[in-house]
């Protein structure tokens, strides 16, 4: 048994365009900005969905969205979704980017929401 949920939603950004992008979310939600401590290429837009976390991501990329879904087991979570048809594309620090059926790009995260608000709202998958 184990719990996800959609937890963040992220724009992802080509790098030489971030600032600007920054400047144009955070003037366009009516929200602060900051980045978090140790993890540079994310800007945080702060209550842009109440619930959430909202982003812009700095990538070597195509410019999209993508949302990440937080799991008590990441494992678990990854096979769950690969037996729906998604498929595993990348890892990288207990992240993991898959690829949904229709192509977007999707990551299944550790937890990170506060653990209450995480019982409260997550999903729970498998035998109980």
């Amino acid at each position: 048994m184990h719990r996800s949920r959609v937890s963040t939603f992220l724009i992802d950004v080509r790098r030489d365009e971030v600032d600007a992008a920054t400047t144009f979310w955070s003037e366009a939600l009516g929200v602060r900005t900051s980045s978090p401590e140790g993890e540079p290429q994310f800007i945080s837009l702060h209550n842009a969905i109440p619930g959430y976390v909202a982003a812009i991501q700095s990538v070597d990329d195509e410019p999209r969205y993508h949302l990440d879904i937080e799991t008590d087991d990441v494992p678990a979570e990854v096979a769950r979704l690969t037996e729906l048809g998604a498929v595993e594309i990348a890892s990288w620090q207990g992240c993991h980017t898959l690829k949904a059926p229709g192509g977007h790009l999707f990551c299944v995260i550790p937890m990170h929401s506060d653990p209450e608000y995480f019982e409260q709202h997550a999903t729970v998958w498998g035998r109980q």
